[in-house]
C-alpha cells in the first residue's frame, strides 16, 4: 500500500453514505466517487462498517493517510451530541474511536454543513469574504455553517431556530417542498421567512446555499429579497467530501 497518499472524505446520509479522496490543491475530487446505501437501522456500528468498505475501496489512492469524516449531528471533540435526523443510538458515541477502530486509519469526524462550509471557504463562494458568512444547505432538514473571517464556528444547528411557533427545517427544508408539493413561489415563501430571519439575528455579510436543491438555485433565489447577498454554493454535494479530508489533513499535519 502507498504511504502518504491522498486524504480520503466521507459524507454519511440519510439515504447513502459516499466517499472520494481528494485534491486539496484543486479543491476537488481525486476519482470517481463511491457511494454505498446507508444501512437500515443506520446505527454506529453499521455505518462504521459501510465507511471501512469506502476506506478499502480507495485504499490504493489514499494509503495511509487521514480520514475525514461528515455526520448529519453536533460533535464535540470527536464525540456525536444530537441525532435529528440519524438513528438516535449514535449520541454520545465516540465516533472518531468507532471508525479508527473499525479502520485503523487516523480519523476526524465533523458536522455535515460544516464541512460544506470548510469547503466553500478553501474553494468556493466563501473564499476571500470577509465578515461573517453563513452557509445553509436544504435537504432532508436544514444544516448550517457560521463562518466569521476565514474562521468555522462550528455546530451552529440553525435550521433548528423556532420560527411562528415551528421549527425552521420542518417548514423550510427542501424535502418538505417535495413532501407537500409546493410551487417555487410557495416555497420561496417559505424560505424568505426562513433567511429574513437569519438576517435579523446574525447580519450576515453573505449567505450560501447548499444542498442537492442548489443546483435549482435559478429557481428560487432570485425570488428571495434580502440585505445581504444570497449565492449558491459552489462545490454542491461534494462539498462535505472535500471539506472533511482538508480538516483531516490539517490536523494530521498539526499533530505531526
Amino acid at each position: 500500500m502507498a504511504k502518504h497518499g491522498k486524504p480520503l472524505g466521507i459524507d454519511i446520509g440519510g439515504s447513502g453514505i459516499k466517499g472520494a479522496p481528494v485534491d486539496l490543491k484543486a479543491g476537488d475530487l481525486a476519482g470517481k466517487r463511491l457511494k454505498i446505501l446507508t444501512p437500515k437501522p443506520a446505527t454506529p456500528d453499521a455505518v462504521a462498517e459501510v465507511v471501512d468498505q469506502i476506506v478499502d475501496h480507495f485504499a490504493d489512492v489514499t494509503g495511509d493517510s487521514p480520514i475525514g469524516v461528515t455526520v448529519p449531528a453536533v460533535v464535540i471533540r470527536g464525540t456525536v451530541l444530537s441525532a435529528a435526523n440519524i438513528d438516535p443510538s449514535w449520541i454520545n458515541t465516540d465516533a472518531e474511536a468507532l471508525i479508527k477502530e473499525h479502520t485503523g486509519r487516523a480519523v476526524t469526524v465533523l458536522n455535515d454543513a460544516d464541512a460544506a462550509g470548510l469547503a466553500e471557504m478553501y474553494y468556493g463562494a466563501a473564499k476571500g469574504v470577509q465578515g461573517l458568512v453563513i452557509l445553509t444547505t436544504l435537504g432532508t432538514g436544514i444544516g448550517t455553517a457560521l463562518i466569521h473571517d476565514g474562521r468555522l464556528v462550528p455546530n451552529s444547528e440553525l435550521g433548528h431556530l423556532e420560527i411562528d411557533g415551528y421549527d425552521a427545517e420542518d417548514r423550510a427544508a427542501s424535502s418538505v417542498k417535495d413532501s407537500e408539493g409546493l410551487s417555487w413561489d410557495e416555497y420561496a415563501e417559505r424560505l424568505q421567512t426562513y433567511y429574513d430571519t437569519i438576517e435579523k439575528l446574525f447580519s450576515p455579510d453573505l449567505i450560501i446555499v447548499g444542498g442537492g436543491i442548489s443546483k435549482d438555485s435559478d429557481d428560487f433565489l432570485p425570488k428571495l429579497k434580502l440585505r445581504c447577498p444570497i449565492v449558491p454554493a459552489q462545490l454542491r454535494n461534494q462539498a462535505g467530501i472535500i471539506g472533511a479530508a482538508h480538516l483531516a489533513a490539517d490536523i494530521a499535519a498539526d499533530r505531526s
